[in-house]
C-alpha cells in the first residue's frame, strides 16, 4: 500500500498534468474556430471550381486530345497514395485512422494486383506507414516548419505531383486525407485526384441548367490551366481539413484527458484520506493501550 508522502506526491503530479491538458484544450478550442472558418470557407470555391472543371471535362472526356492530368497515361498498373497526416500528436486516434484507410486501400490495390507507392506529408503517418511499407514510400512532405499552412504549401506538393505524374512514375494518384465534420468527428477519406477522373468531378460540381457555353480558347486550352489548379486546390482543401481535424480531435483528446485526471484526483484524493484517517486511528489506539498500561 502506498504510504501518505507517495499519494500526496502523486496527486500533486496529477494535478499538474491536468493544468497542462486544460491548457491545450483551451488552445485547441482558440485554434479551431480559425481552422474550421477557413475549411469552410474553402469549400464553395472548390465546389465552384468542380462545376467548371465538370463541364469543360465532359466535353473533352474520352478524347486523344484531352490533356495528360485528365486522360491519363492509358495504364492503371501503378498506384501512388498521398497520404495527410498531422505534425504534432496528442489528438486522439486521428492519425492511426487516417493511416488505416491508407493502409486498407494499399491492401486493396496491392490484392487486384497493383503496384502502389507512398507519398507522405506530415510526420505523424511515417512511422506506422514505414513499418509496414518501407520500401514503397516515395517522396515525403515536411510540414513541421510550416507555421501557418496554406496554398504554398498545396502548391509545391501539387507541383511536385504533377512532376512525378509527367515523367511516367506512377499512373493513378490517391489522396487521403480526413473531413472535417466537427470536434467529435472526423471521418477519413480516399479521393483520386491524378488523372483528374470527370466522372468525379462532375458529381463534386453542384447541378446547374443546362446551357449553351462558347469557350474562347478551346476546351482543351482551358483545360490545361485550370486541371493544375484543380489539382493545387484539392490538395490546398485537404491541408485546412486536416488543421481543422487536428484542432477539433486535440480539443476532444485534451478534454478526455482533464476528465480522466480529475477523476484520478478523487480517487487518490480518497485513497489518501482513508490512509491518513487509519494512521490517526492507529496512533490514537497505540496512545490509549500506553496509558492503560501505565
Amino acid at each position: 500500500m502506498a504510504s501518505l508522502k507517495e499519494l500526496k506526491n502523486r496527486i500533486k503530479s496529477v494535478k499538474s498534468t491536468q493544468k497542462i491538458t486544460k491548457a491545450k484544450q483551451m488552445v485547441a478550442a482558440a485554434k479551431l474556430r480559425r481552422a474550421q472558418a477557413a475549411a469552410e470557407a474553402a469549400r464553395p470555391y472548390s465546389q465552384r471550381l468542380a462545376k467548371v472543371m465538370g463541364s469543360l471535362a465532359s466535353k473533352v472526356a474520352g478524347s486523344d486530345s484531352a490533356p495528360l492530368l485528365l486522360r491519363g497515361t492509358g495504364k492503371d498498373e501503378r498506384h501512388l497514395l498521398v497520404v495527410v497526416n498531422t505534425d504534432k500528436g496528442l489528438c486522439g486516434g486521428l492519425n492511426a485512422n487516417i493511416v488505416k484507410a491508407a493502409k486498407v486501400k494499399a491492401r486493396e490495390l496491392i490484392a487486384a494486383g497493383k503496384q502502389i507507392d507512398f507519398y507522405l506529408v506530415g510526420r505523424k503517418g511515417r512511422a506506422p506507414i514505414k513499418r509496414d511499407y518501407a520500401q514503397r514510400v516515395r517522396q515525403e512532405y515536411d510540414t513541421s516548419a510550416v507555421r501557418q499552412l496554406g496554398y504554398t504549401e498545396a502548391e509545391a506538393i501539387a507541383e511536385e505531383l504533377v512532376a512525378m505524374f509527367a515523367a511516367g512514375q506512377f499512373d493513378v494518384a490517391h489522396l487521403v486525407y480526413p473531413v472535417f465534420k466537427s470536434a467529435l468527428a472526423q471521418d477519413p477519406t480516399v479521393v483520386q485526384i491524378l488523372p483528374v477522373p470527370a466522372q468525379a468531378v462532375v458529381a463534386d460540381a453542384p447541378p446547374a441548367a443546362d446551357a449553351v457555353v462558347d469557350y474562347e480558347p478551346d476546351e482543351e486550352t482551358i483545360l490545361g490551366a485550370l486541371l493544375p489548379r484543380y489539382v493545387r486546390t484539392k490538395l490546398f482543401t485537404a491541408l485546412l481539413e486536416r488543421e481543422a481535424s487536428e484542432q477539433g480531435a486535440s480539443m476532444t483528446a485534451m478534454d478526455n484527458a482533464t476528465r480522466n485526471a480529475g477523476d484520478l484526483i478523487n480517487k487518490l484524493t480518497i485513497q489518501y484520506n482513508r490512509s491518513r484517517q487509519a494512521a490517526i486511528t492507529t496512533e490514537l489506539i497505540e496512545i490509549i493501550a500506553g496509558a492503560e498500561a501505565l
